[in-house]
């Protein structure tokens, strides 16, 4: 799992990894400026181990990064990754609609991708913070039925069950 430099750090290690030759490097948000709060994303259906059972949440995340925005060698690339099931989050908006809007999309990546992963799921990288955020209380609002636990604390749970 590679999370905001992690996912910067891990796509530049895309040649030594298996599965992951589609990673796009991560660099300056098109705001050209740090993002720091909240935004909305849709988990996809993906082979992410992390994301097992999670395809079509709409969750809250924590963002705060200036580089963020997926970068590809050629425009081909970003649409064949956008057809692929290797896109494991996108940025919504309001509507729940997947965007490349500011400011529902903090760092103007296409597509809206903000998670991808490798062929075989073993491999996420994902630029905003889940980790931030796995708590209820870490939310500015949280429904009642989250309990202490957000949706988030899940991913964590699937890697678990992953490794048993």
């Amino acid at each position: 799992l590679g999370v905001c430099n992690g996912c910067q750090m891990v796509s530049q290690l895309k040649d030594m990894i298996p599965g992951a030759n589609h990673f796009p490097r991560f660099v300056r948000n098109a705001s050209e400026q740090f993002e720091g709060r909240s935004a909305m994303l849709k988990l996809e259906n993906s082979p992410s181990i992390f994301f097992a059972g999670m395809a079509g949440s709409h969750l809250p995340v924590a963002v705060a990064h200036g580089e963020g925005r997926a970068e590809f060698a050629v425009e081909s690339d970003a649409h064949a990754l956008n057809q692929s099931s290797f896109v494991a989050a996108r940025w919504i908006d309001n509507y729940g609609n997947v965007t490349e809007q500011y400011p529902a999309n903090p760092n103007g990546s296409p597509f809206g991708i903000c998670s991808v992963t490798s062929n075989d799921g073993r491999v996420t990288l994902i630029m905003p913070h889940p980790e931030r955020v796995h708590r209820s209380v870490q939310n500015s609002w949280a429904p009642a039925e989250w309990g202490e636990d957000s949706p988030w604390m899940r991913m964590f749970r699937n890697a678990r069950v992953w490794v048993d």
